[in-house]
This record gives structure tokens, sequence and C-alpha cells, in this order.
């Protein structure tokens, strides 16, 4: 018993401050994006998510990230039950209880995708996509031009899943005429399946838009945002920022660069 109580006190300060520092550490959510965010077997990668951890490692701040479903991950920085949240569009709404980087972490072009097999009269306008059925992503704002576009119902036939590769699926399947979706994640879900060469992204592209690592108003981490657009404004004029970009595609194709991807995917539309 003593050896017991003994070993209980040798390892009470290592559990205390081994608490502490989970405590202390600022938790973020994500949802599964790739490639700028998803889990792995040993937590979270994607460009976005390098970006972010090498972004805390010059603030000298511990970081746990979470990979959720988006609606869960809204509900816990609503409440603050997470610190931050990644990479969220600026809508009112969400002005209301959180607090956004003045820095953009990401921009996000957004592009229709179609089949190339598909006959879609896309002039530039989404007036133009009103009889095409578009599969979207549910609880995602798209941008303000995409979001209002749904609201006042000139984009009508609308098809959602809960996360984008299943819509990716639907379109290769021809369950679906066409997606909108960031041009990056379209590319990673359709070379994954094989169906890069299979569909065309539709030009004019539909916005760029920006997206942000945003806090929790409940836990009132204004000072941290701060210092962090700092970290991230260095990062982007030092070419550490696009390193982490280039590095990681360029594991990901041989030592090739996405925009080469993007690039062939363009010429063989035009074959």
């Amino acid at each position: 018993m003593k050896t017991m109580l003994l070993h209980l006190c040798l390892l009470t300060p290592l559990l205390l401050a081994t608490s502490s520092t989970h405590a202390k550490a600022v938790k973020l959510v994500t949802f599964a994006y790739p490639p700028y965010e998803y889990a792995t077997g040993n937590g979270a990668d994607g460009i976005v998510v390098r970006i972010v951890e090498r972004a805390f490692d010059h603030l000298g701040e511990d970081l746990v990230i979470h990979v959720l479903p988006w609606k869960r991950a809204l509900h816990m920085v609503r409440i603050g039950q997470a610190d931050g949240i990644f990479t969220a569009y600026r809508t009112k709404d969400r002005l209301r209880f959180l607090d956004y980087s003045r820095v953009v972490l990401m921009p996000q072009v957004l592009s229709v995708w179609a089949l190339r097999t598909a006959d879609i009269a896309y002039d530039g306008s989404l007036d133009s996509l009103g009889d095409t059925s578009i599969g979207l992503v549910d609880d995602i704002s798209y941008g303000a031009k995409v979001d209002e576009a749904i609201r006042t119902g000139r984009l009508r036939l609308l098809d959602y899943a809960p996360v984008s590769a299943q819509n990716v699926k639907k379109l290769l399947h021809g369950r679906t005429d066409a997606i909108i979706m960031n041009k990056y994640g379209a590319i990673h879900h359709l070379l994954k399946h094989n169906g890069l060469k299979r569909v065309v992204e539709l030009t004019p592209a539909v916005s760029s838009e920006p997206s942000y690592l945003a806090f929790s108003k409940v836990r009132g981490l204004t000072a941290l945002r701060d210092r962090l657009d700092k970290v991230l404004e260095d990062m982007i004029a030092t070419g550490e920022y696009q390193a982490i970009i280039d590095g990681y595609f360029a594991e990901r194709n041989a030592g090739a660069s996405l925009q080469a991807l993007v690039e062939a995917n363009k010429a063989s539309a035009l074959r």
C-alpha cells in the first residue's frame, strides 16, 4: 500500500502537468475537405493544416486539431467548446459568434465541374445554371454570390450531400449534371477516382472567395487572433506559405506541381 501511494504521489505531478498542457493547447476544429484539411491515422493533414500548424509553431502555442462534420464544428465554436475553426467563409450570421482573422488563410476558387459529355450552356452567370442539377455540400457557405443565388431560387435543382467526395461520385456516375466545388478540392477527388479526364472545369470560374481561421467569441481570443495575423503575414511575405503548398503537392504528384494538372485539364478540354 505504501508503495502504491508513493507511486501515486510520484505520478500526480506528471499527470497534472500533462493535464495542464492539454488544457492550454488551442483547440481548433475543421472538416474533411481534401486537399486542404482531412483526418489521418495520426490526427490531421492537408495544405491548410500544415500552414496552421507551422503558424502556431511560430507562435509557440500548443495546438490540437479535430476533423469533424462541418455542422458540429460550427456548433462547437458557437458555444465555446472549441477555440477556433477553419477554413470558414465570412458570413453575416457567423460574425455574431466568430472573431475572424484579418489575413486570408486560403483563397478558394469556386468552379463548376461537369462531365465532358454533358451539354450545359454555362455562360458565366449562375442564372444559366437554373435548369441544371447541381451537387452541393450540406451546411456549407459557398460565398456571397452562390449563397444569394440559392436563397433567391436562381439555382433551383440542388442535390445536397454531407461531404464533397459523395458529390464527385454522383457526378461521375451521372446522378447530377454538375457540381460547384473548390478547384483544388475537385482535382484532388477526381484524381483519386480516376475521373479527371472525364470531367471539365467550366469557365469562367464562379468566384474566388477568401476563407479564414476564425475564433469563438465565447473564448475571447482576439489577442491570439491578432498575433496569428502577424505570423501569417510574415509567412506569406517570406515565401514560407507558398513553399508549404508546393511541398504538399510535390509529395503527392511525384514531384509534379498541381498547376501542371490544372493546365493539362484545360488543354484536354480544348481537344
